[in-house]
Formats: structure tokens, sequence, C-alpha cells
């Protein structure tokens, strides 16, 4: 009897309910019709994952059993005599695959029948994720039976050996292999390198001389596509072309496999496209010589109008063969435009950033400032469901993804990614259940799923109102009771150092806020109690954060699991303790104390205070400070971009750089202040019609105000961090009960956007 297919190629549809049927006694049979090297690649992959899985050797043979796992390419037709099953939807697609169940005969046979050897590959990887496995046992449920293609023809991920990674730079090349092989497994069909980078690593067990080659390896073995990353130097002259067209012949020789070369236009790269373009020309005959049928792809990263103008007009006039496609990263035109503009014959790759949360391309969205301080900037930071949205947002507009990442922080993001490139339609949930199967061993997964979206849950919203995160960290709690034997999977790890911090940062935040309220009431006495003892217990009240810990427990895990992390993946979470390239490149726990309340800030401000000549001087700024957030019955405060403290503000910064990276990351600034925007937009409902108000705004540079649309004369202009800027409201604005504020655009265009102005903090001060 054959069992009927669940057929697919554009459309998920949920795996229907079937019937089970246990492979442990199983024999695999391979087609001789494959290549020798891939054909004991292949076995070698099922035997060792089943082994790893469920600890049963699975034998090979030559004649058929009563089980059989068969493996053919759909142009054999037989294998070792016998067809294939009457019925059955073969692949017709590049890389396409079908696993079917064959009952009929006397014996199990389930078929693994690529259309080509990667179609193999994959077919053995949804076998993999799909069967159930328990010690000594395996089985596969029929309604996985599939006929199965790919919706995009690049899917893949850039695992540079270089320095600035968080752990690329300590990888064993056993481990290289290995991760290829598992994001292989999922659909994957291409890796990136970067090559050039040579940078001293602390870390490297390999030369980056030795990886590059021994990656090329890696990608022929898996039968994968093998690209590099290289960035070309400023080409200010025939000298340092011809030295850098060099570098690229000799690299292309070197390398046993390469099939295609990405160079960014920018990011790092400073190069007009009149002459990046006929160094492209050249280099592309290096590689044709050394790689026939090899790619040169161009990114747009960085360039103006003009320069991409050009561009697209090189291309429409002289239609070069030598350029395969066009990579869309951070920095580029949008993935729409460039599609519309990009000649048809021209392939078209997303370069998504999915290891960053702030100051990148896809931010973390409604992220709490609390977490974005000490978190920073690449965590561990597993978000299926908003990748897997990002993903299919984008992807119509291209031929694929190689996204960008700088460590192994964001592995689910990759599989995810991996996942939607192969079916946008696969439900997430679905693709976490397979991640939890085949890396944690579950046969039953969706405790251990739910509980990595409750990490991603976790980062949605104000911080002190999200009494999940402390549900995530007990189920987490739970779940490591309940499996002690995956304490060295560094997955594993990865997810209870996250559900640890989270909860500690949520209670350092909740505590060191408290503290900061009673200073500020403390210093609201200051005329009373005097200014120095007011200053000084208020000090004393919001550094009690440094003497207090409230969760010294939490703490102490986080420790064990980042050293833990350290050892069994390279995890480099401390520059001090880890020897990490920065402070910025995943050092969660170098800022797992970082100061959520504003003590720093307090204490230089009350050095200022003391400096000041008269009393009266010092009790208002000391009146300023303690009403910083609190200014008063029907007077409203924002903290623009703080998602606790912002009720009135519009608009959202959508590449997150409105999170400030200020000397390192250890700013003693006012917390508020290292958050901004441009130019906001606020509304304000419920006003008193026959009030009177001001509007105050605190920031940096220029703040071109207006209110329903008409530009304000400001009363008061200081340009610096933490000074004001104050604006009187006519009242015929606010007869009405409402008010909005928006900001004008200053020309500042020949600033870097580092130097750009900023809005951190607005007021609307009703007045006497």
């Amino acid at each position: 009897m054959l069992i009927p297919l669940f057929i697919f190629y554009s459309l998920f549809v949920a795996p229907v309910s079937g019937e089970n049927y246990d492979f442990s006694n199983a024999s695999v049979i391979v087609s001789e019709n494959i290549a020798p090297v891939f054909r004991e690649t292949i076995v070698d992959i099922l035997r060792e994952e089943t082994y790893r899985l469920a600890r049963i050797h699975l034998p090979q043979g030559k004649e058929w059993t009563g089980t059989n796992i068969a493996l053919s390419l759909a142009a054999d037709a037989s294998l070792y005599g016998e067809p294939f099953p009457e019925g059955i939807e073969l692949p017709v697609e590049d890389e396409s695959y079908t696993v079917a169940l064959d009952s009929g005969n006397g014996r199990k046979t389930l078929w693994l029948i690529g259309k080509d050897e990667r179609g193999l590959l994959f077919a053995a990887g949804h076998l993999l994720r799909t069967m159930l496995f328990e010690s000594q046992t395996i089985t596969f449920n029929s309604g996985n039976a599939i006929c199965s293609a790919p919706a995009y023809p690049v899917r893949g991920h850039q695992l540079g050996y270089r320095n600035t990674a968080n752990s690329y730079d300590g990888w064993s090349p056993v481990q290289y292999d290995r991760y290829i092989r598992e994001l292989a497994l999922f659909g994957a069909n291409s890796i990136e390198n970067i090559p050039f980078d040579t940078s001293d690593s602390p870390h490297m067990k390999t030369s980056p001389q030795e990886m590059n080659i021994l990656i090329s390896q890696m990608c022929e073995k898996y039968r994968m596509d093998y690209w590099v990353w290289i960035p070309v130097e400023k080409l200010s002259n025939d000298a340092v072309f011809k030295t850098e067209h060099q570098k690229h012949a000799d690299f292309y020789k070197s390398c046993p496999k390469l099939d295609h070369v990405f160079i960014p236009g920018g990011d790092p790269g400073d190069n007009h496209p009149r002459e990046l373009l006929p160094f492209l020309e050249t280099v592309s005959k290096d590689l044709q010589k050394y790689h026939p049928g090899a790619g040169i792809w161009l990114s747009l990263q960085g360039f103006n109008d003009e320069q991409t103008d050009y561009f697209f007009k090189y291309l429409t006039e002289k239609s070069p063969d030598w350029l395969k496609g066009v990579v869309s990263g951070p920095g580029s035109p949008s993935l729409a435009i460039t599609r519309y503009r990009l000649p048809d014959k021209y392939m078209h790759r997303h370069y998504p950033d999915v290891t960053h949360t702030v100051r990148c391309q896809y931010p973390t969205l409604n992220w709490d400032q609390a977490f974005a301080l000490t978190l920073g900037r690449e965590p561990v930071n597993p978000q299926p469901f908003y990748y897997a949205k990002v993903h299919n947002e984008y992807a119509p507009h291209t031929d694929g993804f190689i996204t960008y990442s700088d460590g192994i922080n964001d592995d689910v993001n990759k599989f995810i990614w991996t996942r939607k490139g192969w079916n946008p339609d696969e439900d997430v949930t679905e693709i976490m259940n397979q991640y939890v199967r085949f890396f944690f061993g579950m046969d039953n997964p969706e405790s251990a799923t739910n509980a990595i979206i409750g990490l991603e849950k976790n980062w949605d919203g104000p911080i002190n109102e999200n009494a999940g995160i402390e549900l995530t960290l007990s189920e987490w709690n739970r779940l490591e009771h309940e499996y002690p034997h995956l304490s060295r999977n560094w997955r594993w790890q990865m997810c209870l150092y996250r559900a640890n911090y989270d909860a500690y940062i949520r209670r350092r935040n909740l505590y060191e806020k408290n503290l900061e309220k009673e200073a500020n009431h403390i210093l609201s006495c200051a005329g009373s109690i005097g200014i120095e003892q007011a200053m000084k217990q208020a000090l004393d009240k919001v550094n009690e954060a440094d003497t207090i810990n409230v969760a010294p427990g939490l703490k102490q895990k986080i420790y064990g699991y980042a050293d833990s992390l350290f050892l069994s993946v390279s995890l480099q979470s401390s520059v001090e303790r880890y020897r990490a390239s920065g402070p910025e490149r995943g050092c969660t726990l170098d800022f797992l104390d970082y100061p959520l309340n504003n003590r720093w800030w307090l204490a230089d401000e009350f050095q200022k205070i003391k400096q000041m000549p008269t009393d009266g001087e010092k009790l208002e700024r000391i009146k300023v400070l303690s009403e910083w957030e609190n200014p008063g019955k029907g007077s409203y405060y924002d903290n623009v971009s703080n998602i606790a403290k912002s009720p009135h503000v519009l608009t959202t910064v959508y590449d997150a750089t409105d999170f400030a990276w200020w000397d390192n990351g250890i700013s003693r600034k006012r917390l508020s202040t290292q958050l901004f925007q441009n130019y906001p937009e606020l509304e304000y409902t419920d006003l008193d019609p026959d009030g009177r108000y001001l509007i105050r705004v605190a920031g940096y540079g220029d703040a071109l105000l207006r209110v329903d649309g008409e530009r304000i004369t400001p009363v008061l202009y200081n340009k610096e961090l933490e000074t004001f800027k104050e604006f009187l409201i006519d009242p015929r604005y606010t007869r009405d009960g409402s008010i909005t504020v928006t900001f004008d655009e200053p020309e500042e265009s020949h600033l870097n956007w580092r130097q750009h102005s900023k809005i951190c903090d607005i007021w609307l001060l009703k007045r006497n």
C-alpha cells in the first residue's frame, strides 16, 4: 500500500495526522548514481544524527530488508531493482525532494528522493526534523510525507571567521562543520565567509587563511554555495587598483570552491561606481578563470542618489554579463525600488541583519530602555515571530537572502529565516517545534517551544508592566530541572541565560526606579532639611542599588551560564572575562549592573550645584531635578522613545538610532537623555481650554517646533544636552482642548547622523 503524499510546492498546510511507522530497525540503502563522496556524506548524516537523537546505529546495505530508508535521485526511477512506488510525486525543480512512505510488498520503505544531490540533503533534513526520536526508537508519521521545492533560490547565512564576531572566531573546524550541516538540514544552501579580515583574535584555534579553505571545502561537502564578502579599499590610484586586484586573484586561486563574491559599495567602502565597476569587471575575469560560472555581486550601501543613478544607468546601457546580481543591505536603497530599477537579468539578494537589536536595520520594537542599556546591541535574541514577519514583508522583492550575523546569539533567527526562505507560509510555531525536536531531542516540544517564544515576549513593552518575564523564568527553571542532560547544550544554555538575565533586569529596574522616586521626594524637601543634607540623603538613597542586590541568586546563575557558553561555543559576553573584541560586541555580562536609575547623573549634578553661588540658584536647580519626570497637576512629561514614559508620542524610529551609545556604553548622562528622536510628533488631549501652557524641550542642537502646523518662536533656546528650549503657547491653540506638536527637520546634511539635532524630553507645562 502506498501512503498518499502530502504535496507542497508554494503553500504550507499543517501536516495531517497520520499513522506512525517504526523505523528503528531500518537499513539504509543508497543509490550508486550518487557521487561517492556525497553518498558517504549523506549516509554519515543520517546515521550520526539518528544515533545522537535515539542511540540507534542504522546499518547501510545493498539489499532490501523488511524495513528500509532508501535514498535516491529522481533520475534513477528505481533502486537496486525496485522501481519507485506507483503514483509517487517526483521532485522536478532544482533542490526539490520527495519523502514518501511505501508499505507494499510486505515491507516498509521510507523513500528519500532528491531532484539533485542538494535536494537529497534537504530530504534528509525533512526526515530528521519530523521523525520522532526516543531512546532506541525512531518513528515516522505518514502525515509528514511530502513533495517540496524552495520558494527562493538563495537561502544562506554569513558566518565570518573574524575577530569582531562574538563567537565564530573561537570555533574549531569541527564546530564550523557541525553548524553548516545543521543549517543545511533546515534548508540553507549558502554560507558566506569574510576572508580578508585577518585581524588577530585571542580565540582562534585555526589561522584565518586555513579556515577560509576549510569553510570552502565544507560547503562542497554539503553541496552548498560558498560566498565571500570582500570590501574594496578606496581605489584612489592605479597602484591601489593593482594591489586590490592581486589580492582578489590570489584568493580566488587558493579557494577549492567559490560560487559568489559579494563586494559592498559601502559599510565599509567609499568608491564611486565609476571607479568600482571597472574594478569588478577586472576581477570577474580572474573569478571565471579559477571558478567558471561564479558570480560577482554588488551592494549599493552608502551610495548617494547620484551614485545610485549612475549605477542603474550603467546597467541599462552596458548590460554587463559579468555581474550576477545586486545585494540590498543596511544603508541601501529600498528593496522594492531596487528590484523595480534592476533589469530582469540580474538577481536581487537581501542582506538582512538578524543579529542586532538597536542602531541597526531591523531593531527590536517596543523595547524597554532597561534592556537596551544592559543587553545592548548584540544579545542572545531569539525573535521567531518578528523575523518571520520581516522576512515575509521583504522577500517578494528578492531572490532570497544571506543574513548578516556576527555570532551565535541570533541562532533561532537564522533557522526561522532558513525555513521561511523555503516556504514563507510555514507556521512559525511548527518551525520552532522542529528546532526543539532536532536540537534538544524532545518528542513533545511544545513546552520548550513556548518557553523560547516567551523570551521574545519578554521584550514586548515596558519591562515593569511585563509580569510574563517572571513566568518565562519559572518555565525555564522547570525545564532546566526536568532536562538536566541538556546542561551542556549551548542552545539550552543561551535560553537559560536570557531567561535569568531578563528577570534580573526587571527586578533591578523595579527596585532602582523606586529608589529614585524616594530620592526625588527627599530633594523636594531641600528647603526644610537643608540643601547639603537633601543631596546627601538623596544620593545615599539611589546608591543603595550598589550595596543591596535584589536578586543575587539570579546574578550568580547568569555568571555561571556565561562561563558555560564561553566554554561550549566561545560566546564572549565580556571584554575582561572572555576577551571579547569590544563592549558593543555582545558583552551583555559587562552591563549586567549598569545603573537603571539616575544615580551617576545625580552625583555629577550635585557637584555642579555645590559650585553655584547662591542658595536660591541651588534650590531652583534641585527643584528641576526632583520634578523632571513629575511636573505637577495639569502638566505633562514625555521621554521621547521611552515606551514606558512617552504617552503622547506618536512616532517611532525604525532603525533604533534613538538609543544612544556613548562612552562605550557607560555614559553618565541622564537616562532620558540617552533616548531621543530627531523630529518626533506628539498629541495632547483633555487640555484645559482656559489654561495657559509652555512647552519645554531638552535635547541637542535645534528644535524647530510647530503647534498645530504653525511654527512657534522660542523664548529660551539652549542647544546643549540637558539644557532647555522653551516656547510659549498662544491660548488660541488650546481652546479646543487639544494640540499636535511636530518638529521640522533642520538642514544638517553636512553632518554625520550622530551629530544631528535630537529631542530627548518634552514637557507641556501648565502655567499659573
